[in-house]
């Protein structure tokens, strides 16, 4: 027998299952719930945690256990996705609702005229996505891509994919965001010479993967329309709607205090200030993504809606406004939660770790085995941040021994981040996240979410082994 220690909880018996089988009770798997989803139209919620349970019993998980398998990926999933997706809707529908998002749009729109709106939108989201998450960033940018997409007409798709792909680009490859830093740490990588080269290989990578491969996809959909998850817009005179600073200002804002958080950890890394250093641990707290959207929604409330007001009853319709906000997106955080407890339950079964000991020990270059490492490890539990971090620390022995110098290394890093992002599927939360908050059922998101992803992982991986054949 096997044991599984899974946190917060006992240990989890798990039955010995061979490698084959434990492939096709993931194959199946997999098959059954797009079936569900798809073809009988279940509800993704109560699709994906059906075949979550009869997975767990499947791969061998003890019948007392399932449902504490299956709790603990939902509840750790959700415990970090409401908040960005609570706090980052407010945020957003506050920006949209005030007139903020229609004085972004026309001034994006003044600078950059209306044919190459998409571009704007990709460069602004490429620059916001840098320090913040992407399921946080890119929820705080959709109203600027909705005004933008209502303002101008034609299809949806022409405006948002092009910024999914900036997003993808730079949640998967650079630091600071958690997959990347995590991976260089483990293999004992720069992290400094890890964001040039992940810049080097990345900026190309989204230009042709992430815009240009979006433009290209758009036409497929030359009708698709803007979503209304976050409401109607409400038309505003000029006068009503905030200065563009003070809108520029609450968005920033999430985006300084995340930065104060990274660079007070990069120096306690670097032993240059303690562990009990204030700031440090100011950081801690107003840092982290989740209390820096809080923060941010406070101060957007106060600056966009409650100051330009004097209405006496501006409470109540804060209060109106917030449940507007938070209402639409409870459905997609169920189904997020429920596609971490699929990804948990495959975690658990071994699936990844079997393929990585496979690909491990084939003798190939080692830059080839991290990015399949990754690859492995994203299609069976899929979270990004987790392959990238497992696959770098399945890796570093090897790397250890090679006596690489640091640009080869931080290749090498990159390499493996780029194969965290491909191949996204059911059992990813952001699968779920994006598709639902643009609008898409789940064959459009396979279409375009995945193939963006995938687009980007592939290019990244080719770029980085140019740059680890050139310096190694």
């Amino acid at each position: 027998m096997n044991e599984v220690v899974l946190a917060a909880q006992d240990e989890i018996v798990l039955a010995d299952r061979p490698a084959g089988l434990l492939l096709a009770i993931t194959g199946v798997a997999i098959a059954v719930l797009l079936f569900l989803i798809i073809k009988v139209r279940l509800h993704a919620f109560f699709s994906l945690l059906i075949v979550s349970l009869l997975t767990s019993l499947a791969a061998g998980v003890g019948i007392g256990d399932v449902v504490d398998v299956v709790i603990d990926g939902f509840s750790s999933t959700v415990g970090t996705v409401a908040l960005l997706v609570g706090f980052g809707a407010v945020l957003g529908r506050l920006v949209e609702v005030t007139g903020g998002a229609q004085v972004l749009a026309d001034r994006m729109l003044d600078k950059f005229g209306t044919r190459r709106a998409p571009l704007a939108l990709a460069v602004a989201s490429l620059l916001y996505a840098f320090p913040i998450f992407l399921d946080a960033g890119f929820i705080v940018m959709l109203p600027i891509i909705y005004t933008v997409a209502r303002r101008l007409g034609g299809s949806f798709m022409l405006y948002v994919l092009p910024s999914i792909g900036a997003f993808l680009m730079m949640h998967a490859l650079t630091p600071p965001h958690p997959g990347p830093t995590a991976a260089a740490t483990v293999m004992g990588a720069d992290v400094g010479l890890v964001v040039i080269v992940s810049l080097l290989v990345g900026l190309p990578t989204w230009y042709l993967a992430g815009y240009r491969l979006g433009l290209l996809l758009a036409k497929r959909y030359p009708d698709w329309p803007v979503p209304s998850l976050l409401g109607e817009p409400e038309e505003r005179d000029e006068s009503e709607r905030p200065g563009f600073w003070t809108t520029v200002f609450c968005l920033l804002l999430p985006l300084v205090l995340i930065f104060f958080n990274t660079i007070f950890s990069t120096l306690e890394q670097s032993g240059a200030v303690s562990a009990e250093n204030f700031f440090y641990q100011l950081s801690r707290l107003i840092g982290t993504t989740s209390v820096a959207l809080l923060i941010s929604a406070i101060v957007a409330m106060w600056l966009l809606y409650i100051r330009p007001r004097k209405d006496r009853k501006v409470g109540n319709l804060l209060e109106d406004l917030v449940d507007n906000a938070l209402a639409p997106v409870c459905s997609i955080i169920l189904i997020t939660g429920a596609g971490g407890a699929f990804g948990h339950v495959l975690t658990v079964s071994g699936i990844g770790q079997t393929i990585a000991d496979g690909l491990d020990a084939a003798g190939m270059p080692v830059i080839l085995a991290g990015f399949l490492v990754a690859i492995a490890f994203r299609v069976a539990q899929g979270s990004a941040t987790v392959a990238a971090t497992t696959a770098g620390s399945i890796m570093a022995p090897a790397v250890a021994g090679m006596d690489l110098n640091p640009i080869a290394l931080a290749a090498i890093v990159v390499a493996i981040t780029a194969g965290s992002i491909t191949f996204s599927h059911v059992n990813d939360s952001g699968f779920w996240l994006i598709g639902r908050f643009c609008g898409f059922d789940t064959a459009t998101t396979f279409k375009t979410w995945t193939v963006i992803g995938t687009a980007v992982g592939f290019m990244a991986f080719g770029l980085s082994w140019v740059v680890f054949a050139i310096t190694s």
